[in-house]
């Protein structure tokens, strides 16, 4: 179920809603720009501190904890929604967060982790392939799992878990379709040079001889003609040789 941080109060600042560089000036001065929304209240513009967000993040619950948010005189629970990080130095640079009424169901995406040894790997040579790590639940904020355990200690080749076959929590609705493919065992993918290629460098290989033997041809046929030429040169003045004589 949903855990809280050690984090259990998120402390706040107020900010006026600005342009990039006003942003760059609360990164620097160490906290982050953050959104506050939900609970059909207006949009707070407000700034965080990067340290307790991260916290929140890695927690075993990650995204999904619920924690005390005291943004000036809005107290409450809160869970974050979204968040950037810068992509080369790994820094946070923006937090969406969410006002959480304990007591209305919402929709979370829970990570799906794989449990046990396939048989389909172990004796049967395959491998085993992961296709979905998240699925979307409805709950209330007090029952979102964790995670989801998905039991592989007996797929074989070719067999596939489905969403049907996670383990059905009470108080928990799936919203992903339950036939959709969380993983499976498969052959191993063998690396093919594309036969095309080949068909294109023996085609080149083979056309390259006749190409020179065609050369061939044609010099040795214009040599030819020269030489027929200049035999026939020849006998005309042979001929008129004569005639003058």
């Amino acid at each position: 179920m949903a855990t809280t941080t050690p984090e259990t109060n998120v402390e706040t600042k107020p900010r006026q809603s600005g342009t990039k560089n006003d942003a760059r000036r609360i990164r620097k001065s160490g906290l982050v720009p953050a959104v506050l929304y939900g609970a059909s209240l207006e949009p707070l513009n407000i700034t965080v501190d990067p340290k307790q967000i991260k916290r929140i993040l890695n927690s075993e619950s990650g995204h999904n904890t619920i924690f005390d948010l005291a943004a000036g005189g809005d107290a409450g629970k809160a869970m974050i929604v979204d968040w950037q990080f810068e992509p080369i130095k790994g820094a946070l640079l923006h937090v969406d967060l969410k006002r959480i009424a304990m007591d209305k169901l919402l929709r979370v995406s829970v990570p799906v982790v794989l449990k046990g040894e396939a048989p389909g790997v172990k004796l049967q040579g395959g491998i085993l392939e992961q296709m979905v790590r998240e699925v979307e639940v409805e709950c209330l904020p007090a029952d979102i799992p964790g995670r989801l355990d998905a039991d592989v200690s007996k797929l074989e080749f070719g067999q596939t878990i489905r969403v049907s076959d996670l383990p059905h929590l009470d108080k928990i609705k799936f919203i992903t379709d339950a036939n959709q493919a969380i993983a499976h065992v498969t052959s191993v993918k063998e690396v093919v040079e594309a036969a095309p290629v080949e068909g294109v460098e023996a085609a080149a290989t083979a056309a390259e001889p006749e190409v020179i033997k065609k050369g061939k041809q044609e010099t040795e046929g214009e040599a030819g003609a020269g030489e027929k030429g200049d035999k026939g040169d020849k006998s005309e003045k042979s001929e008129k040789s004569e005639k003058k004589k």
